[in-house]
């Protein structure tokens, strides 16, 4: 299962998302655009948004820290 989150440093929900998937034990690539331009770029073209966190999993766009929708398409359950 491929986990990309696009994030910065500095987003108190992207910190908060990155621990959950921790938590869970789920592998995911972190991308900060803060200093990533091409990875900005890619994630405003995917998403439609200037805001972080945008989560790809499997190809499907979660914008925010959607707990409810990351689980479904993650398949955690609690």
């Amino acid at each position: 299962m491929a986990v990309r989150v696009f994030s910065t440093p500095a987003c108190p929900y992207c910190v908060s998302l990155k621990n959950y998937l921790k938590e869970k034990n789920i592998e995911f690539e972190d991308i900060n655009v803060a200093e990533n331009l091409e990875a900005q770029k890619e994630m405003i073209e995917k998403s439609g948004q200037y805001s972080v966190p945008v989560i790809e999993i499997n190809n499907e766009i979660v914008v925010g820290f959607n707990q409810e929708l990351i689980k479904q398409l993650l398949k955690i359950n609690d």
